[in-house]
């Protein structure tokens, strides 16, 4: 993975070149203050597909968690039978 430094100086004399480079590149730009790690800033599209991938990991972290809990799981054909029928409920009901 690429790593963008920058001075917080150098954002509040060029704002839009690091916006662009945050947009190009689709990594974090860290900005230093005093020489010293201050900030990160990303565009939108980079911070909405992290917060997929950290929803998506917290959600596989629970679900291994209650694997190891021993709580009760579906076998694939399970799940498919639930979802089929979950499914076919939705269409009687008209949503």
């Amino acid at each position: 993975m690429i790593t963008i430094i920058k001075s917080s100086s150098e954002l509040r004399k060029n704002y839009n070149s690091i916006a662009d480079i945050c947009r190009k590149a689709k990594v974090p730009v860290f900005l230093t203050r005093n020489g010293v790690g201050d900030t990160v800033i990303m565009d939108i599209e980079t911070f909405n597909r992290r917060e997929d991938d950290l929803a998506t990991a917290e959600r596989l972290l629970s679900a291994e968690r209650s694997r190891l809990l021993g709580t009760q799981g579906y076998t694939v054909d399970e799940f498919e039978k639930n979802m089929r029928e979950a499914i076919a409920s939705g269409a009687e009901h008209g949503t």
